[in-house]
């Protein structure tokens, strides 16, 4: 494997993105690294910073989600393993290196950076999101007969030639328990290793809600029994 691919969907981040990109930057995969932002119409200013990002930037005329911003993101992509990144400052890109070395050594297909497979991180969630989180996450086990311990992480490294085959249909939020849900009907070898992560607050620009929470029950059942 020669090149990686990490794909950061974009909305409203103009406080947090030039400082994301400088730690994305940083990491040394020892692989060619490309790294694609996809716009998803943001109106707070962040279009203003890209005349200084020397990286492919894709835009959407309307905000579609960031399950829609992955599409598009997807189509572009020509790294052999692909990562995905918030925007924001909740992850930590020096965790890459762990996962994408899985797949580069040809160990798994699908790696997950799991937040709650390192216990000090609980102090970090939210109260609502850390228990919307488990229950999304045992819900998925149940239906699908699996041993996840973070199905909503962000943190998602792929083979590209997998993840482009996967039709995905889900715009917004709903991504995450799409694509959890195709990649446990597959045979791939799977695994999860921790990952570190602090939270932030809707006040500090968190969107993720209530509502998609109840979205993500749905999708979860709906994929388990159509592809």
């Amino acid at each position: 494997m020669n090149k990686i691919t990490v794909l950061i969907p974009v909305y409203n981040e103009k406080d947090s993105l030039l400082e994301l990109l400088k730690k994305v930057e940083s990491v040394d995969f020892g692989l060619e690294k490309e790294i694609i932002l996809v716009d998803d119409f943001s109106t707070d200013g962040t279009k203003e910073l890209y005349s200084g990002i020397n990286h492919k930037i894709l835009y959407h005329e309307k905000n579609l989600g960031k399950g829609a911003a992955l599409r598009t993101g997807l189509k572009e992509a020509s790294g052999d393993i692909v990562i995905i990144q918030d925007a924001d400052l909740e992850y930590n890109p020096d965790d890459y290196l762990p996962l994408v070395r899985l797949i580069k050594e040809d160990k798994a297909d699908v790696v997950y950076g799991s937040r709650f497979l390192d216990k000090s991180n609980l102090k970090n969630f939210l109260f609502l999101s850390l228990v919307a989180n488990k229950t999304l996450t045992v819900l998925t086990n149940i239906l699908f007969g699996a041993k996840l311990t973070d199905m909503e992480t962000c943190y998602k490294a792929f083979r590209r030639e997998f993840i482009q085959n996967i039709n995905i249909k889900s715009n917004r939020f709903d991504f995450e328990p799409e694509i959890t849900s195709k990649v446990l009907k597959q045979k791939v070898r799977f695994m999860e290793l921790p990952i570190t992560y602090n939270a932030r607050a809707f006040a500090e620009g968190k969107k993720i809600g209530w509502k998609d929470g109840v979205q993500a029950i749905w999708t979860l059942i709906k994929f388990r029994f159509v592809d």
